[in-house]
């Protein structure tokens, strides 16, 4: 297969693509965005009760 060719079928196969309209979007990054926070805030708070249960074990 030559490089041109398989440009070709990457920009054919690139139209067929069904992309996500702005609404859709905004709707999924703010999402994302608000899950990564959360997540991260949970993980802050478990790790701060490990140490402080490591740190209550050690004295």
């Amino acid at each position: 297969m030559s490089i041109a060719k398989f440009f070709r079928n990457i920009s054919s196969e690139m139209r067929k693509v069904s992309w996500p309209k702005k609404k859709e979007l905004t709707s999924y990054t703010i999402t994302v965005v608000v899950t990564v926070v959360l997540l991260a805030l949970f993980f802050v708070v478990v790790d701060l009760g490990i140490s402080s249960l490591i740190k209550l074990i050690l004295k």
